[in-house]
């Protein structure tokens, strides 16, 4: 007798039950990392046994605390050397700043300077009124942007003369103050903040009390006169005139006449 033909109807369900089979021929265990040994067999992976391949042994443990401790060592480091480059960094900033607004200070009292002399221009035409029209608005113009950077004027009639912001080009005597103080202003000051670009030319008056008193004469001490001394040889002569006065009545009678001795 024949063997019977299978039944496709009935391998495909068996097929469709068992479901597909794979085999995986990689050399290298995906898990374990390992070469593979061959198989011989065909066998699907999930019938074959699994074979337990012995552990590998552990690698030895190095000293973790001698690594932890170098590990911060050296971020100790960085973080110095991190600190101290901040730090200079910092410091040159500061200096170029300074630097920086010590050149742009200069530059303007160079330029404000130069305008010092305009300035004293437009305040004697004012004070004798002939700052008008369209030079009235330049003059304007020009005291608006040099006050804009910081240029500021001083020096008033009547304040006390201070030799450090003042420079005394006349001076005087009056009456009613208290010591030295400016009682005309020549030429006004200028100042960028407390930096000086002109002391105030000014005159300055002193009261009366402090003038110089001149010193009163001493009396130049009289020459010292000899006594006369009794006895002398002097007497002599002003006796004998005395007694010749006496007898003749008249002084000098004993001076011989120069009628006589002519004749």
């Amino acid at each position: 007798m024949s063997a019977p033909e299978p039944d496709p109807r009935r391998a495909e369900a068996e097929f469709e039950q068992r479901g597909p089979t794979v085999r995986d021929r990689r050399r290298i265990d995906p898990e374990t990392y390992q070469v593979r040994e061959p198989q011989e067999t065909a066998a699907p992976a999930a019938a074959a046994p699994e074979s337990k391949t012995p552990e590998s042994e552990t690698p030895p443990v190095p000293d973790l605390e001698a690594e932890v401790k170098e590990l911060q060592d050296k971020l100790a480091e960085r973080t110095s050397d991190l600190q101290r480059l901040q730090a200079e960094y910092v410091n040159y900033k500061r200096r170029v700043d300074r630097d920086r607004d010590l050149a742009r200070k200069v530059s303007i009292e160079g330029v404000l300077k130069d305008f010092l002399s305009v300035l004293d221009d437009v305040r004697s035409a004012r004070e004798h009124e002939e700052l008008s029209g369209g030079f009235k608005a330049v003059a304007e113009e020009i005291e608006r942007v040099t006050s804009k950077y910081g240029l500021e004027t001083f020096g008033e009639a009547g304040d006390p003369f201070n030799p450090h912001i003042h420079e005394a080009l006349l001076h005087a005597h009056a009456d009613g103050i208290n010591g030295p103080t400016c009682v005309e202003i020549l030429q006004p000051g200028y100042r960028i903040g407390d930096r000086i670009l002109r002391p105030a030319r000014v005159a300055v008056a002193e009261p009366e009390l402090m003038r110089a008193e001149p010193e009163p004469m001493r009396p130049e001490p009289e020459p010292m006169r000899p006594e006369p001394v009794e006895g002398s040889v002097d007497e002599a002569p002003s006796e004998s005139a005395e007694k010749l006065v006496e007898a003749t009545g008249e002084p000098g009678a004993d001076k011989p006449d120069a009628d006589a001795d002519q004749r």
